[in-house]
C-alpha cells in the first residue's frame, strides 16, 4: 500500500512541475471570483454483505489551469451484515478537502482527506440493537476520474471517479469488515461560479 501512495504522490508532483514550467510566462494575480466553483457528488459502494451511500457538497477554487482545490462536507450511511447475521449500521458526518489535477481537460487525479464523526449501531437477529456508540476516523482517498470537459473560463462539467481509502482505518466507511479497501464510486456535477455564459478568460 505504501508503494501505491508513493507512486500516486510522485505522479502528482511530476505533473505539477511540468504544468508550472509551462505557465511561467503568466503573471501572478490575486483572488478572482471567476475561479470559484461549487458542486457535489453521490457516493455509491456495493460489496458482499454491505452498502455505502453518501452525498458530499463542496466549495472550491481553481488555483491554476490544471489544479482545483475544495472544502467539502460528507454525509455517509453504511450498512453491513456479517456471516452470523449481525447487522452494523453506521452514519458518518464530517469535513473534508480535496485536490484535483487535470493532465488533460477530461481526465483528473484526485487526492482527498476526510475526517468523519461516526454513530454506530449493532443489531442482533431476533434481539434488536445490542450496542451503540460514537467514534471518529480519518480517511485518505486516492483515485482518478473522468469529466465532461474542464477548460479555461469554463469550470462547469459532470464527472465520474473511482477512489480508494489507502489509510484503511477501522470503522472507515470505505473498508469492509476485514479492513479491505472498497472501490468508492462517485458521480456529480461541478458548477463554475461568476463565469457567465460567454466568459472565456484565461486562468
Amino acid at each position: 500500500m505504501k508503494k501505491i501512495v508513493l507512486l500516486f504522490s510522485v505522479t502528482i508532483f511530476s505533473m505539477a512541475v511540468f504544468a508550472q514550467q509551462s505557465e511561467q510566462e503568466e503573471p501572478v494575480t490575486g483572488f478572482q471570483k471567476e475561479k470559484l466553483f461549487t458542486g457535489g457528488d453521490l457516493t455509491l459502494a456495493f460489496y458482499t454483505g454491505g452498502t455505502t451511500l453518501g452525498v458530499s457538497p463542496y466549495l472550491g477554487y481553481s488555483l491554476t489551469k490544471w489544479l482545483d482545490a475544495a472544502l467539502s462536507v460528507n454525509v455517509i450511511y453504511q450498512g453491513q451484515k456479517d456471516y452470523s447475521g449481525i447487522k452494523y449500521r453506521q452514519t458518518n458526518i464530517g469535513p473534508g478537502a480535496f485536490v484535483r489535477i487535470f493532465p488533460v481537460n477530461f481526465l483528473y487525479l484526485q487526492g482527498q482527506y476526510e475526517h468523519n464523526f461516526i454513530n454506530l449501531r449493532v443489531i442482533e437477529p431476533g434481539v434488536g440493537t445490542v450496542a451503540k456508540g460514537t467514534t471518529d476516523v480519518n480517511s485518505v482517498l486516492l483515485g482518478a476520474g473522468y469529466s465532461s470537459g474542464r477548460s479555461e473560463g469554463n469550470n462547469t462539467y459532470y464527472y465520474f471517479s473511482v477512489l480508494f481509502d489507502v489509510a484503511q482505518q477501522p470503522n472507515s466507511p470505505y473498508v469492509d469488515a476485514g479492513r479491505r479497501m472498497i472501490p468508492v464510486v462517485r458521480a456529480g456535477f461541478n458548477i463554475g461560479l461568476f463565469q457567465g455564459r460567454q466568459r472565456r478568460e484565461r486562468y
